[in-house]
C-alpha cells in the first residue's frame, strides 16, 4: 500500500494542466480518479480499515498527504482556467453593454397606488379582508334583501351554495371589508378598501369578470353628506387636476341612503363636449352616499349617535379615464406593446 501511495503522488505531481485535451472536462476526470465516490482515495482508506493497528499512523500520514495533493493540484488547475477565461486582452472595452430590460408596475397598481396616496392625505388607513367570504359580510350586512338580484348566479361566483355556513362566494364588491371593520371597531373609523372582486359577466372592452375597486369609509359623531361631497371634491382635483369640477346625481344602492352617483368634468375636452363624454361634458366615475343606519346596527354601531358616509370606485374606470384606455381587456392581457407605453409613471 505504501508503494501504491508513492506512485499515485509521483502521478499527481507529474500531471499538468496541458496533458488535458478539453481542460474542463479533463480537471473533472482528474478531480473523480482521485476524490470520486470511488476514487482512489476511498479505495485506499477501505483497505487503511483492515490493517494492523502498528501500521495506522504512518499509513494515515501517508493517506492525508496523498489526498491533500490531490486538492491542491484540483485547485491548481481551477485557478489556471479561471485566470484564462478572466483574460481581456482580445476584448473591446470600448463596446456597449447588453442591458437587461427594467420591468415596471401595472398600470392597474399605479393607479391604486395614487388613490391611496390621495385618501392617505387626509387620514385614511388602508384596510383588507379576504377575497372569498360569506353571504353575511357580501349582502346580508349591507341591507341586500333576500330577492336582490346580486344574489343571483348569473351576478356572483359562488363557491358553496347553502352550504354549512351559508353561501360562500367571490366578493362581488370590497364593502364586505368595511362591515369587518366595522365589526371589530368602533368609530371612528376612516378607511379605504382596495382590492380585487369578481362578478359573473361576459368578458368585453366595457365589462370583465375580475376587476378592481377602492372603496371608502368614514363613520364618526355628526358626519353630513356635506363632508362626502368635500372629501370627493379633493380627491377629484389631486386625481385629475384642480380645475376639475364635480356633480352628484341621486342614485340608489342598498347600503347607502341617500345615495348617489359622482360625475367629473371631462378632462378631455375641458367640459365642452367630446366622444369620451359622449358630449355631455361629464364623466361617471364612482357611486357614493351615507350609510344605511341597518347597516351601522347590523355590524354594532349605534346610528343614533354615529353616522358616516361610503363611497367606491373602479380602478379600471379611473385608469382608463386618466390614460384614455379604451378596452378594459388590455389590463389582463399582458401585452408588452401595451404595457411598455406606461414604463415612464412612477
Amino acid at each position: 500500500m505504501k508503494d501504491k501511495i508513492q506512485d499515485y503522488l509521483k502521478e499527481i505531481n507529474e500531471t499538468n494542466i496541458d496533458n488535458f485535451t478539453n481542460k474542463i472536462e479533463g480537471i473533472e476526470q482528474f478531480r473523480i480518479k482521485f476524490l470520486g465516490k470511488k476514487g482512489v482515495m476511498n479505495k485506499l482508506f477501505e483497505t487503511f480499515k483492515t490493517m494492523p493497528n502498528d501500521q495506522k499512523r504512518e499509513m494515515g500520514q501517508l493517506l492525508n498527504q496523498l489526498k491533500t495533493a490531490a486538492q491542491n493540484k484540483i485547485e491548481e488547475f481551477k485557478n489556471y482556467v479561471e485566470e484564462q477565461s478572466d483574460d481581456s486582452g482580445d476584448m473591446d472595452l470600448t463596446m456597449p453593454t447588453d442591458f437587461s430590460e427594467i420591468g415596471s408596475r401595472h398600470v392597474l397598481s399605479v393607479v391604486q397606488n395614487e388613490i391611496i396616496d390621495i385618501f392617505a392625505r387626509i387620514g385614511f388607513t388602508v384596510a383588507e379582508a379576504p377575497e372569498i367570504e360569506d353571504d353575511w359580510h357580501i349582502f346580508s350586512a349591507l341591507n341586500f334583501p333576500p330577492e336582490h338580484p346580486a344574489r343571483d348566479m348569473q351576478d356572483t361566483f359562488f363557491i358553496e351554495k347553502e352550504g354549512k355556513h351559508g353561501d360562500v362566494a367571490l366578493r362581488t364588491h370590497t364593502s364586505s371589508v368595511q362591515v369587518r371593520v366595522m365589526e371589530k371597531n368602533q368609530p371612528p373609523i376612516r378607511i379605504i378598501a382596495p382590492g380585487r372582486v369578481f362578478r359573473n359577466e361576459a368578458i368585453s372592452a366595457r365589462a370583465h369578470c375580475i376587476f378592481h375597486q377602492v372603496e371608502g369609509l368614514y363613520i364618526d359623531k355628526k358626519v353630513s353628506f356635506a363632508d362626502l361631497k368635500q372629501t370627493l371634491l379633493y380627491f377629484a382635483k389631486e386625481m385629475f387636476g384642480e380645475d376639475t369640477q364635480i356633480r352628484l346625481r341621486p342614485s340608489y344602492f342598498p347600503f347607502t341612503e341617500p345615495s348617489a352617483e359622482m360625475d367629473i368634468s371631462c378632462n378631455i375636452c375641458g367640459g365642452k363636449g367630446c366622444n369620451i363624454c359622449k358630449h355631455t361634458g361629464w364623466l361617471e366615475i364612482l357611486g357614493c352616499g351615507m350609510v344605511d343606519p341597518n347597516v351601522l346596527e347590523a355590524s354594532g354601531i349605534d346610528s343614533t349617535q354615529y353616522s358616516g358616509f361610503a363611497f367606491g370606485m373602479g380602478v379600471e374606470r379611473m385608469a382608463m379615464l386618466k390614460y384614455q384606455i379604451r378596452d378594459l381587456r388590455l389590463y389582463f392581457e399582458n401585452d408588452l406593446r401595451f404595457l411598455k407605453q406606461f414604463e415612464a409613471i412612477l
